[in-house]
């Protein structure tokens, strides 16, 4: 009977509550063992429930009774926790558990018309979601945090009436009814999330997880660094591996180098100018008498231009290489 449920049942609220407002990690052993046995409480409220055919598609919400109402949320509650069991190797499945339970509130809701909102699709009709959709989707979540918080704020006007048991029942169905909405909108965000988680662990192979796992590759040492030799000789200098460290600067070597005269500039004359040699400047002399003497008159002319430039211009005018 209905009193016997309610006898035997603790509240269901509180179960999921002690975990959620939990100060502790949640992969600790107490929060983890918290988990479990809140799981086992609400799955056996649900098989008393379901025995007692406490919810029909024929009915409307308002002929269910305000004690029942609570019942309602026992789906939601189940993913809910479900969501925070920790087991990496079981990830998919424990995700996918959660969907179900979230899809089955949503549906029941869906059936009530207890508020109005959409299914979500499944994933293989979300795979590509176009420009559309995508705005589509973004106004709606927008539009369920509004709602998220605005039921918050009403719970918390009434949630101490009911707490404190002075609520009327008008004030307690009240009180359920936000509730229930609230996990609407809770469910339509796990739902999105664990769609997205899905996919993730799919592609990378999370969905194999029955199969059986390939033994991991050994390490292989890093090779030693060589050098290939075009012979025998060169092997012999070089030996199996690179040559040895210089055992002398470059100044050294450039020393050593010049006084043995290999460097590549010694043993080349170095061009002198005109200026500082004086064999060349008396060639040069003689060539410009003997074009002097056959009356060269390009030659005269530019002689006696000289000549002039000389009487007016000290000498080394002019020379800027030396900054004279």
């Amino acid at each position: 009977s209905l009193c016997y449920i309610e006898l035997q049942l603790p509240p269901i609220l509180p179960i999921f509550e002690d975990v959620d407002n939990t100060n502790e990690a949640l992969n600790s052993d107490a929060v983890q063992n918290k988990v479990k046995s809140g799981l086992s409480m609400l799955e056996e409220a649900s098989r008393m429930v379901a025995q007692l055919n406490l919810f029909s598609r024929n009915e409307e919400l308002e002929e269910i009774a305000t004690v029942d109402l609570k019942y309602m949320l026992l789906p939601a509650l189940l993913g809910a926790l479900t969501l925070k069991k920790i087991n990496r190797d079981k990830r998919l499945e424990i995700i996918q558990a959660a969907q179900a339970y979230f899809n089955d509130f949503l549906k029941r809701c869906k059936e009530y018309n207890v508020t109005d909102f959409e299914l979500p699709k499944s994933t293989d009709e979300n795979r590509s979601p176009d420009l559309v959709s995508m705005a589509v989707q973004r106004r709606a979540k927008i539009e369920r945090y509004r709602q998220k918080k605005e039921l918050e704020s009403r719970l918390t006007d009434v949630q101490r009436a009911v707490e404190s048991g002075q609520a009327d029942e008008e004030a307690t169905r009240d009180f359920y009814l936000l509730n229930i909405k609230k996990w609407i909108t809770v469910g339509l965000e796990e739902l999105e999330s664990i769609a997205q988680e899905v996919e993730i662990l799919r592609s990378m192979g999370g969905g194999n997880q029955g199969a059986t796992r390939q033994p991991a590759q050994p390490v292989r040492p890093p090779m030693k660094p060589f050098i290939l030799t075009k012979d025998a000789l060169q092997a012999q200098v070089f030996g199996s591996g690179y040559p040895s460290l210089p055992t002398m600067t470059v100044d050294d070597w450039y020393e050593q180098h010049r006084k043995q005269g290999g460097l590549p500039d010694q043993g080349i004359p170095r061009k002198v100018p005109v200026e500082e040699d004086p064999v060349a400047e008396e060639r040069e002399k003689e060539e410009n008498e003997e074009k002097e003497d056959k009356d060269d008159e390009e030659t005269l002319m530019k002689a006696r231009n000289w000549d002039d430039w000389k009487d007016t211009h000290r000498r080394g005018y002019g020379n800027r290489h030396n900054m004279g």
